[in-house]
């Protein structure tokens, strides 16, 4: 099954690449906040792959179409709409397959570089067709740490980095060019932000969770998670408790 959808996966990838390969118009189209034209042709391109394929799609742009079938795809046509938009090389296009038990095939792809990765369910993780694993660092010192967001006190990483597209972040951790990912939005993320890249970590070897411990597998419209990852269990655990320290902070500022 994961075979099958993998395929379809990279069909509705290339057809937002090759459709944004002519795009003009990278500017906001005024409809809504946040939507450039570019999101909605990409958007349009990998639901028509999707949908042809009898496949359900959530999607960023459009959002849930045949919530009902066996398999439905989580999208966002265009992670890192911003740096798209500025021609930034670090945006990308993100699917996740579900399935009854969770993640079943992931594609993401970044149009910029070529880099393709993908994740299969029980068959490990991969960057245009090469096996991936996460760095084994296990302290925040010494760390590089990927951000979306910016934390309101220094953590105690070596370094960090914040580029503006998670998909891609979680990539990075996944192949281990970052050793860890925390949100630290007031927000959080939604589920096409990050569950193409999470899936990718996850059968990479790395450890992804929410800062609350909700669960990350989410179908809902509007529902968002605070993301918190990395390579090795032990610095994911130092991250997650590291970022609840800035809520206990926040809160005695508030009081």
């Amino acid at each position: 099954m994961a075979r099958d959808v993998i395929h379809v996966l990279r069909e509705a990838a290339g057809a937002v690449v090759e459709v944004l390969a002519g795009q003009r118009d990278w500017g906001l189209t005024g409809r809504r906040d946040g939507e450039y034209h570019h999101d909605a042709v990409a958007d349009a391109a990998a639901l028509g792959v999707l949908e042809a394929a009898g496949l359900g799609v959530f999607s960023e742009e459009s959002g849930l179409h045949g919530a009902d079938r066996r398999v439905l795809v989580v999208v966002d046509p265009v992670d890192g709409s911003t740096n798209a938009s500025r021609h930034l090389g670090w945006w990308a296009v993100s699917l996740c397959a579900l399935d009854s038990a969770g993640p079943l095939a992931a594609v993401v792809v970044n149009p910029s570089t070529g880099e393709r990765f993908e994740a299969e369910r029980g068959r490990g993780a991969r960057c245009n067709g090469e096996a991936i694993a996460p760095s084994r660092a296990t302290k925040v010192a010494g760390s590089i740490i990927g951000f979306n967001g910016y934390p309101s006190r220094h953590l105690g990483w070596a370094q960090y980095r914040s580029f503006g597209a998670a998909a891609l972040d979680l990539c990075a951790v996944a192949r281990g060019a970052l050793d860890g990912f925390v949100d630290c939005s007031a927000d959080g993320l939604a589920p096409w932000d990050y569950l193409g890249g999470m899936f990718v970590c996850l059968e990479a070897g790395a450890t992804i969770t929410d800062l609350y411990g909700r669960e990350l597998v989410i179908r809902v419209p509007g529902e968002r998670r605070a993301v918190v990852g990395a390579g090795t269990a032990p610095l994911a655990s130092e991250l997650l408790a590291a970022r609840l320290s800035l809520l206990a902070g926040d809160r005695k500022k508030i009081g």
